[in-house]
């Protein structure tokens, strides 16, 4: 089983205009939410720790998880609204966001609530803004202290600057977290927002320094690359008609954790022995499960009957 920690909210599209405003489309969505999701639909046994309204929007993504198959046992019942995410699309299929969040479900989740693991669980995941924002921030960090000896754990910055602006915050987050957890998963884009000017190679062997297992980068078109103290492994992206690019990150995160879930190496003495070879196989597996959402409208993630033999 594995734990997915972090958001769940309400992308809203812009469809299209009206002569007195808009229409829109809102889907349910959230990084980890995804993430989550993808999960469950590679046939992975999952799990999501996040707070969740007790409104009708909250009700709307407790159902979609709940017919995914993901396990929504740990998730506290707040009473306060969901958080909106405002998703335009730019020229070249990437997405824009503004978020509509202060004093949301998803950022009240508390110390508290912190859910009790059996032995089911090997893993953990953790991403996006609610590493960052409070009082969920901390929260989060308690967990991932009392799980890091025990399980592995995994991270996806996934930096949202409209959520916070404090690029500090942002990075201090991330070098905390690279000394406890054991994967990172990370967009070219985030470090480029982090780390201006800091070649990829430079902050990955920082993180592996600080005690990080394996760091991966992903960059949307160009491929992935994928680090650890022996190996540096790079492959391509598959080539594909882009409609958008919502949830290609998740995708991949949740196909790499499939990947190693596949093949009993959800554990740190199994990622730390990952060789080239492996490290292969696991990015053209992640990278091309992450390019068939981007063939699709939003963050429809793809099926494991999809995905071949990996």
């Amino acid at each position: 089983m594995i734990l997915v920690c972090g958001e769940a909210l309400i992308d809203v599209f812009a469809e299209q205009e009206t002569a007195s405003g808009l229409v829109l489309d809102a889907r349910v969505g959230g990084s980890p939410f995804n993430v989550a999701v993808g999960l469950a639909r590679m046939g992975q046994s999952v799990a999501i720790f996040g707070g969740l309204s007790q409104g009708f929007l909250g009700d709307r993504l407790r159902k979609a998880l709940v017919v995914e198959g993901v396990d929504v046992g740990f998730c506290p019942i707040v009473d306060a609204p969901t958080t909106l995410s405002l998703v335009g699309l730019l020229a070249d299929g990437s997405a824009s966001y503004a978020f509509y969040g202060n004093a949301c479900a998803d950022r009240l989740v508390r110390g508290d609530d912190l859910p009790d693991l059996d032995d089911s669980f090997t893993a953990l995941h953790f991403g996006s803004y609610t590493t960052v924002v409070e009082p969920v921030a901390s929260a989060q960090r308690l967990l991932v202290e009392r799980e890091r000896h025990q399980r592995l754990i995994a991270y996806d910055p996934n930096l949202r600057l409209n959520v916070d602006p404090d690029l500090g915050r942002w990075t201090a987050t991330m070098a905390w977290m690279a000394a406890r957890v054991h994967i990172i998963k990370v967009s070219s884009e985030d470090l480029h927002a982090a780390y201006a000017g800091v070649p990829h190679h430079e902050v990955a062997q920082s993180w592996l320094a600080l005690g990080c297992r394996l760091v991966v980068v992903t960059r949307g078109g160009s491929g992935a690359i994928a680090f650890t103290e022996t190996e540096v492994v790079e492959v391509e992206s598959p080539r594909v008609d882009v409609v958008d690019t919502v949830g290609a990150g998740d995708t991949f995160q949740a196909a790499l954790l499939t990947w190693l879930s596949e093949r009993g190496m959800l554990s740190v003495p199994a990622v730390e022995s990952l060789d080239a070879q492996q490290l292969r196989f696991a990015l053209e597996f992640a990278s091309g499960a992450a390019s068939i959402t981007c063939t699709r409208r939003g963050a429809d993630l793809p099926r494991r009957k999809e995905l071949g033999n990996g």
